[in-house]
């Protein structure tokens, strides 16, 4: 379960009851920090929000001080283009933000099969650049994402995994999922 998300796109709503009267409402699209879930969230009357903010969105509801409710998860297909347009950023950003966490997969990535390795589900990664990285990393194991660069010249190893993020949130054609549920 995510506890916090970044706001992609606030999207204002209307919608008519059955009486034909016009309520006004406000969406919120999300990604989780975690598990870079896509989730549709509505928020609190008074609550102001800025796309890239990070908000509370857990269990406990005294922490939720701009959001009301999770409404629901939702595909790749279902964002705005706005919120598609800005999720490589946010992404990015939340990638930078656990920089140790991706520098361990780097340096724990295993085969998954005889003639795969899961580094090769990277974009951009085939089995030279994957050898490269094994080598590299049985010296001295990565320490950041410079590291990485410096040593196997692998281009933006940030820009890869939120490639790969993406890749899988889209859904099409993905067999293993590296980083997301």
């Amino acid at each position: 379960m995510e506890d916090f998300a970044y706001v992609l796109d606030v999207v204002p709503i209307e919608f008519r009851s059955a009486r034909r009267r016009v309520y006004t409402s406000t969406i919120v699209q999300a990604v989780g920090e975690k598990e870079f879930r896509l989730f549709e969230l509505i928020p609190k009357p008074s609550a102001v929000l800025v796309v890239g903010e990070r908000v509370y969105i857990g269990r406990d509801l005294e922490k939720r001080d701009k959001i009301a409710q999770v409404y629901r998860k939702i595909r790749y297909d279902d964002l705005t283009p706005s919120a598609k347009a800005e999720l490589p950023g946010i992404l990015e950003q939340i990638v930078r933000k656990r920089e140790a966490e991706f520098v361990r997969f780097f340096n724990e990535a295993a085969p998954i099969t005889a003639r795969l390795h899961t580094l090769e589900l990277l974009p951009g990664i085939g089995k030279r650049m994957m050898w490269k990285i094994v080598e590299e990393r049985r010296k001295k194991p990565f320490e950041s994402f410079e590291d990485i660069e410096r040593r196997t010249k692998l281009k933006r190893p940030c820009k890869v995994i939120v490639d790969r993020i993406i890749e899988e949130l889209k859904g099409v054609g993905i067999e293993f999922r590296l980083f997301t549920r």
